[in-house]
């Protein structure tokens, strides 16, 4: 039945979007029903002509959609109610507030730009399976596998503290939560600083993450721009002269989707401008250890002694991002209030990947991981600046970041990255469109490329497709506006 589908190439709808639509009309009309198998999706692919991750694509839209459902193993099945028990189901859209998701994210692509993770086929497994392995078979286990504090998991609370105070980023009067990841930590400092409509100073573009938490919490937010050197401290210090922030939210080094950091000078020039005004400032630093090239600069919570600085950190960009451990580092009476918080929500992290990752961290194998990571990071860095250089069309503007695992890139004319993602998709291609990122919904001609999770060859190849599929854009945007006007009679 879906074989006999036809679709149009010449369409402006992407094909993945006209083949789910097909097969959701088929449902509709009860031309396939609950239960119903679908195709393979190579065969399906076979059938129609098209690239296996158009079809893909298609499905995990209709997955997403709750129309159909993939057994693992088993394939993919028509899930959708009859219209009749649907009649009688809550209407979940029209009860539940509208959410934006980042769908390149969450759409199956040969080479996904989409997230910023590192690459898998670089865990050192065979090290984290006897890691693994001597956590559980220790002493400690049963213990671990209590129910434990929302502080952490105390022995790596410890090592944590110890080694941020050995390097200067803790004083005697911090502490130190572990969380699941650092969204976690985010959102709980969002719901204990800004959640009765305090206003939260962030840089523009800014983590999709970071952005969406803030709003949740009920924030009132003001933006400021983030050039090639990071957030500026003038832009900066006119907004908490114009708007008496309670928090400044700022990812310091390597800054997502941007790449760009902030020199030491004007870091010491945004502490003394929150010292002075008495505005805490929120250091999101996940990408710090992962300098490539040049010289690392000192932390903001470093050079901060007068304890308006909160800091997070992660393990999930330098090692196992799925273990989600996380931490914040901030004055006594903020942790504290963040444990009341967290113990209301999840109890505590799950202590076994704090412990596997304290063991990692204590047996050497995270440092020289990090040695590896950063080495395979700069080849990564290297293919994405060389390809972007190559291959994206001119008057194109793209970050030239010396770390971490993104950069942003700026489209000319009249391009707009939602309509390019339509097509490279359609490719194997998927990036996240710059409106993502955006606190007052602009950045339309731009897009962030997070390469750390592929591999040289794969970035160069799919910098490639997005191009040359720009540059077809731009030709025939060009071609339009030259056609002849029809005579007049």
């Amino acid at each position: 039945m879906l074989a006999q589908v036809t679709l149009d190439s010449e369409s402006s709808i992407p094909l993945y979007r006209q083949l789910a639509d097909a097969v959701s009309r088929l449902i509709e009309q009860g031309s396939m029903r609950v239960g119903d198998r679908l195709p393979p999706t190579r065969e399906l692919a076979g059938h129609l002509g098209l690239n296996r991750t158009t079809v893909s694509a298609a499905y995990a839209w209709l997955e997403n959609e709750g129309l159909i459902r993939g057994h693992v193993g088993r394939g993919s099945f028509v899930a959708k109610a009859p219209e009749s028990v649907q009649s009688a189901r809550l209407d979940w859209d029209a009860i539940l507030p509208r959410v934006e998701l980042s769908g390149a994210a969450s759409v199956p692509a040969e080479i996904s730009f989409a997230n910023s993770r590192p690459a898998d086929d670089a865990f050192p497994m065979e090290q984290f399976r006897r890691l693994a392995k001597e956590v559980i078979d220790s002493p400690d286990a049963r213990e671990i596998l209590q129910l434990g504090s929302p502080l952490g998991y105390a022995p790596l609370r410890r090592y944590l503290l110890e080694q941020a105070r050995s390097e200067g980023l803790a004083n005697d009067f911090d502490d130190l939560i572990v969380t699941n990841g650092c969204q976690q930590g985010l959102d709980l400092l969002a719901r204990l600083l800004a959640s009765r409509g305090e206003t939260v100073i962030l840089e523009d573009p800014v983590y999709h993450g970071l952005l969406r938490v803030f709003e949740r919490s009920g924030a009132s937010i003001v933006s400021i721009p983030v050039t090639e050197h990071g957030a500026d401290p003038e832009a900066l210090e006119g907004a908490i002269a114009r708007h008496r922030p309670r928090a400044v939210v700022l990812t310091p080094s390597f800054q997502n989707p941007t790449g760009a950091s902030i020199p030491v000078s004007k870091r010491r020039r945004i502490v003394e401008l929150v010292q002075r005004s008495g505005t805490i400032l929120i250091e999101n630093d996940i990408y710090g250890e992962l300098r490539y090239h040049g010289e690392s600069a000192l932390a903001l919570k470093r050079l901060d002694e007068s304890g308006h600085t909160i800091l997070l950190r992660s393990y999930s960009k330098v090692s196992f991002p799925g273990l989600r451990v996380g931490w914040v580092i901030a004055p006594r009476p903020v942790v504290a209030h963040l444990a009341e918080l967290k113990q209301t929500s999840d109890l505590h992290s799950d202590q076994l990947s704090q412990a596997v990752l304290l063991r990692f961290a204590e047996s050497g194998e995270l440092a020289r991981h990090l040695v590896r990571t950063r080495q395979d990071g700069k080849q990564r860095l290297a293919a994405a600046r060389n390809a972007c250089r190559t291959y994206l069309p001119a008057g194109s503007k793209y970050t030239t970041p010396e770390g971490g695992m993104n950069l942003w890139v700026e489209l000319p004319g009249r391009l707009d990255s939602r309509d390019l993602l339509s097509k490279v998709l359609e490719q194997g291609v998927a990036f996240l469109p710059g409106h993502y990122f955006s606190v007052e919904r602009g950045h339309s001609r731009c897009l962030r490329l997070s390469f750390g999770g592929l591999s040289p060859e794969e970035i160069q190849r799919g910098i490639r497709i997005l191009g040359e599929t720009a540059r077809r854009e731009l030709a025939a945007f060009a071609e339009s506006e030259f056609e002849p006007a029809p005579a007049l009679v």
